[in-house]
């Protein structure tokens, strides 16, 4: 069995990892011939996604592809590079499956969405992800390919939370009166990709999330309580000289169901809020 990876980050390590433990085969993409070096010097099948006739090769006999580059303006590089490498190589996979984002929904003041909510994306980043969500289901529809979205939120893990934070002295408790976040960790994004490869949906779109949307300010307490540091002190959001960036992130407010990829795929966040998360992480020295 062999899955190709298109954009080997945080996420697309883990899910790599986890299929190469079955037994898998692992390609992935990279970006310049650096990049590759780098990639195989670890021991990763990699590729330079501009190479066509290196792709084409990677794509051979692919029973797993998963999409993790975001879209830029010109759109999806993935769908750039990947579908015509797959229909050079003429290799039908299983499954595709393409990471997008919850910020398609944009702001729901607080309401849950589910994923048959409206896509009301406010930032330039979230009405990309909108327009590549559709150009993937339209490409899946026209050539016969099975591709599942999944939308996901704020991530975190090893070497990437709110521990990390404070030990670096960079933790923040932003304080804005009703606004939640809803989050998942990694292990959680890599069994619920697990979980639609051993159930394969053409068109499928699911939620993958923990079961409770929190203030970010009680997450940040929370991990420096586990770590006996010092809580951050309070900063009111209006107050600050947040970044546009920061002040696009808190504009949307909203909690993010994840029944339908419960129901559908017989999934259960092992980590089903950030107290589990967090506590695991740092047994196990994160």
């Amino acid at each position: 069995m062999r899955l190709f990876v298109f954009g080997l980050g945080y996420v697309g390590r883990a899910f790599a990892d986890a299929l190469a433990e079955r037994g898998w085969d692992v390609a992935a993409s990279a970006r310049g011939p650096e990049r590759v070096a780098a990639l195989r010097a670890e021991g990763i099948e990699a590729v330079d996604a501009n190479d066509r006739a290196a792709m084409t090769q990677a794509l051979t006999g692919v029973n797993a592809v998963l999409i993790t580059s975001p879209p830029t303006a010109e759109g999806c590089p993935g769908l750039e590079a990947v579908i015509p490498a797959l229909a050079a190589a003429q290799a039908f996979p299983d499954w595709i499956g393409y990471l997008s984002t919850t910020g398609v929904y944009g702001d729901f003041e607080g309401r849950w969405v589910f994923e048959s909510s409206p896509l009301k994306a406010q930032s330039v980043e979230g009405a990309r992800r909108v327009g590549a969500e559709r150009d993937w289901r339209q490409v899946g529809r026209g050539m016969g390919l099975t591709v599942t979205t999944f939308r996901l939120p704020g991530i975190y893990g090893p070497g990437r939370s709110a521990f990390d934070r404070l030990r670096a002295g960079e933790g923040r408790r932003i304080v804005k009166p009703g606004q939640v976040f809803s989050r998942i960790h990694v292990d959680d994004i890599v069994s619920g990709l697990l979980a639609s490869l051993d159930r394969p949906r053409a068109g499928g779109v699911y939620n993958l999330c923990d079961d409770a949307p929190a203030p970010p300010q009680d997450v940040m307490e929370h991990a420096a309580g586990l770590l006996g540091a010092p809580v951050p002190p309070d900063l009111p959001f209006n107050e600050l000289g947040l970044s546009p960036a920061t002040r696009r992130f808190y504009a949307e407010n909203k909690r993010v169901s994840n029944a339908l990829a419960k129901a559908e795929l017989n999934w259960r966040p092992k980590y089903p809020t950030y107290r589990e998360g967090l506590a695991a992480i740092l047994k196990a020295g994160g």
